[in-house]
């Protein structure tokens, strides 16, 4: 079910009002929300409800029995049995065949006539997101971080939780879970609120997004076909699709947890303003990239010892956990290459605060250091939306030819007019509203109430005026 879609229309509303009727009822909250998780995720495809369950009873019992059992080997094999069973069938059903692919090739490529078989099954959505969710939970219990839950019902909501089930955040059980024993009772202001987010979320993806989408896919299916500094525009129209599209799925999902009274991580903070792209990482999928710190990098060490390596590690394994690719492999090797100079320079943290944070406008270095930092990142973007890394490195290699500075084909300016002008707006909003969590809630914090209802107003014109007439899914629910 997608969330700009007139089934989450119908939905949401239904589920809203049978929760609070609830109201009081812990228990049968939680089992309602489970059942309208579960219902949520098999709108999609029902025959893929089995896995969240098996992975949600696997780990159910595991975490049980290491609270048993204190010998230290045998927590430790439980342990092994969660992360095999979880990691197992995300390998399976996310990179089996791309392994069958590339073994055979290398053993072509070195003279050998090699068949295996690649398997015809389909990526279960949100596969990537609720297995690492559920895994956080066995190995904070295994770190004793965390007690096990004795009611298989919270657990199962927890893991099932359907406004962030398919494309984040992925909470924490440290943080999620204890949510779901804990009374909740409706607030006006927190529901006001993400409604707000909501609508902020579905502005960021149905008119940001989706009608850069149509320009990028326009240019990057054609590529052969344009000038450098039409190239290049095609890469930022991508750049702001994947950004609209991924935090407004988050703002959404975010502002819907926010009606049911559940407070979720943020997800992303305002990344395109970062100076550098050690900023970028941690105000870009925070949820992500706070994972794969505290889960893989410490572990490795962190920056104790081999932070090179460490780091390499980590932005391979990020660039494949997006995809069974090597575009993405490669994306995630430039975006490391990006990042350890500053970390050998110890620079790696020297912008911490937000943008111009008691300024209205950012000083000339912090303009330049944004707009280059941007740069980078969307040169890097090109890998991950490309077909091929071929055609990555055609697309670059045009894209830098002595028409860069050239204005963009007649074509594609007239119609490009109308989405350069949202994007400034996009832009303004979030410049203005960047010092709190959400850009919205900032911008409009305090506003007499006529000018809050005409930009609300403003933000349904639009999405109105410029929503696809087909329901387009997030780019994320392919992870």
């Amino acid at each position: 079910m997608l969330f700009n879609s007139i089934d989450f229309v119908i939905f949401i509303p239904i589920v809203f009002l049978i929760y609070w009727l609830l109201n009081s009822h812990l228990r049968a909250q939680n089992l309602f929300v489970a059942i309208s998780s579960y219902v949520f995720y098999g709108w999609w495809d029902y025959r893929f409800l089995f896995l969240i369950f098996f992975s949600t009873v696997v780990d159910f019992y595991i975490a049980k029995n290491m609270q048993k059992y204190r010998d230290p080997k045998v927590r430790k094999l439980l342990l092994v049995c969660s992360l095999f069973t979880n990691l197992g069938l995300l390998g399976v059903f996310k990179y089996y065949n791309f392994f069958v692919e590339n073994f055979n090739q290398a053993f072509t490529f070195l003279g050998y006539h090699v068949n295996g078989s690649s398997l015809n099954i389909v990526l279960p959505v949100g596969i990537s997101f609720y297995t690492f969710q559920t895994l956080s939970y066995t190995i904070d219990v295994y770190r004793s971080k965390l007690q096990p839950t004795p009611n298989f019902v919270s657990f199962a909501a927890f893991v099932s939780f359907f406004p962030q089930l398919v494309a984040g955040p992925i909470e924490r059980a440290t943080n999620l879970l204890p949510q779901f024993y804990k009374s909740r009772k409706f607030e006006y202001t927190n529901a006001v609120d993400g409604l707000r987010q909501i609508l902020w979320g579905l502005f960021k993806k149905m008119v940001i997004a989706d009608n850069c989408a149509l320009y990028a896919d326009m240019i990057f299916n054609n590529s052969e076909s344009y000038s450098g500094s039409t190239l290049a525009l095609g890469a930022v129209f991508f750049a702001f699709q994947i950004y609209g599209d991924f935090s407004g799925y988050s703002d959404i999902a975010i502002g819907t947890s926010r009606l049911f009274g559940f407070n979720l991580m943020q997800n992303f903070a305002f990344p395109y303003f970062s100076r550098d792209v050690a900023e970028f990482w941690r105000r870009w999928h925070i949820s992500l990239s706070t994972w794969f710190r505290d889960y893989l990098y410490i572990p490795l060490g962190g920056s104790r010892y081999h932070k090179v390596r460490n780091v390499f590690v980590i932005f391979l394994v990020s660039g494949f956990w997006h995809g069974a690719n090597w575009t993405f492999i490669i994306w995630g090797a430039i975006n490391a290459l990006y990042f350890i100079p500053l970390l050998l320079a110890k620079r790696n943290r020297v912008n911490t605060s937000i943008v111009a944070e008691n300024k209205r406008l950012p000083s000339p270095k912090e303009l330049f250091n944004i707009i280059t930092t941007f740069s980078l990142v969307t040169i890097a973007w090109v890998f991950f939306r490309a077909e091929s890394i071929s055609h990555a490195l055609i697309f670059i290699k045009d894209m830098f030819s002595l028409d860069l500075l050239s204005l963009p084909v007649y074509s594609i300016r007239k119609l490009i007019y109308p989405i350069v002008v949202l994007l400034a707006f996009f832009v303004v909003v979030e410049w203005f509203g960047r010092k709190d969590k959400y850009a919205i809630e900032n911008l409009l914090k305090n506003k007499f109430t006529p000018i809050r209802w005409a930009f609300y107003t403003l933000i349904i014109f639009l999405i109105g005026m410029y929503m696809q007439t087909e329901e387009t899914p997030f780019i994320y629910f392919q992870f």
